[in-house]
């Protein structure tokens, strides 16, 4: 189910609270084929705690960089548009139970817009590289999951370089990535399992 609301807001902490989310299912995905770690574990323990209380934090953690993408995310939007003649929507959130998404934007009926505001240094390794920061890898194949769209497109925007670099586009489409949902299909299944558990031992003796 998808809900038009803004990011950072009250509403869509809400709506996010208990259900693995874009920004941290790398977390989930880290060791696949093997047992999960530490920062999995912990993140396990935090969505059961929530399922539990129904409590959600309204604190969020920021540093520099974030800071810099909350403030340039729209000027590279901006940008994007123009380079491609269309609108991009809000991207919102989509509820899918106990998996949930935000994309930094949708296109039309088919895309998805992902942005990281990025320093000079970084900004030229995509470039060099021609190549999305792999780091990123599983938050794309979420936002592809958990959408339906066809395609999504990572942004890599430095306000630094020239105007005519300071994007760097790569569409990923849905259609070349059935294996990736496959893996993150079991994965999840396996990571909601464990949430599960954690949540009836926290529950006991209630």
């Amino acid at each position: 189910m998808f809900h038009d609301v803004a990011q950072n807001t009250d509403a869509w902490l809400e709506l996010r609270s208990g259900k693995v989310t874009g920004s941290a299912v790398s977390k989930v995905m880290a060791n696949y084929g093997k047992a999960f770690g530490e920062p999995a574990k912990k993140y396990a323990v935090d969505l059961a705690v929530t399922l539990v209380t129904g409590n959600y934090s309204t604190d969020s953690y920021t540093n520099d960089h974030m800071a810099r993408g909350h403030e340039q995310e729209p000027i590279a939007r901006m940008l994007y548009e123009d380079q491609y003649f269309c609108t991009v929507d809000n991207g919102g959130f989509f509820d899918n139970g106990f998996t949930g998404d935000s994309p930094d934007g949708l296109i039309g009926n088919d895309g998805v817009l992902e942005i990281k505001s990025v320093i000079a240094s970084v900004h030229y390794e995509r470039f060099r590289k021609q190549k999305y920061d792999t780091s990123y890898h599983w938050q794309l194949m979420f936002h592809l999951r958990e959408t339906g769209r066809d395609w999504v497109d990572f942004v890599s925007f430095c306000s630094e370089f020239p105007d005519n670099k300071k994007l760097y586009i790569e569409r990923i489409h849905a259609k070349d990535c059935k294996e990736d949902f496959e893996k993150m299909d079991l994965r999840l299944t396996e990571f909601q399992e464990l949430v599960s558990e954690i949540k009836k031992d926290i529950e006991k003796g209630n």
